[in-house]
């Protein structure tokens, strides 16, 4: 990795955000990947693996809200972090940031709708309900 791209460099396993932490930034994946877990009765549920261009921690810019999963470095990964007052310069810069932004949220909101009506149905299964979980 260049040692002169802006972002601090993460090395494998190194945590970027952590689960019910509290932050006010975001993080832009500019190299490498990140892994994205829920701590969930004791037990670790992987969700998703992040790449370059992609984000994670946004909630913290929105709102000063507990972080609700961690990311943690897959092998070494640099990242960028943004304020809410750089991203909102930045959006008045580049409106069409907003909504890149908005769509990247929408596609989570459809994975995890999807998700849930899958175990919905599996838990409907497991119980003997016949009904539509949906």
């Amino acid at each position: 990795m260049s040692t002169s791209s802006l972002g601090r460099v993460y090395h494998d396993g190194d945590v970027i955000v952590r689960q019910g932490d509290f932050g006010e930034s975001m993080f832009v994946i500019q190299e490498g990947t990140v892994d994205v877990v829920v701590e969930r009765d004791g037990r670790e549920v992987f969700l998703r693996t992040l790449g370059k261009g992609e984000f994670l921690g946004e909630m913290g810019i929105f709102g000063r809200v507990a972080r609700s999963a961690t990311g943690r470095a897959r092998g070494e990964a640099r990242l960028l972090s943004v304020d809410r007052k750089n991203f909102m310069r930045r959006i008045h810069e580049d409106p069409s940031l907003a909504f890149r932004v908005v769509e990247t949220l929408s596609q989570r909101i459809r994975e995890l709708t999807d998700e849930v009506a899958r175990l919905r149905i599996e838990l409907g299964r497991e119980a003997g309900d016949d009904r539509s979980p949906v």
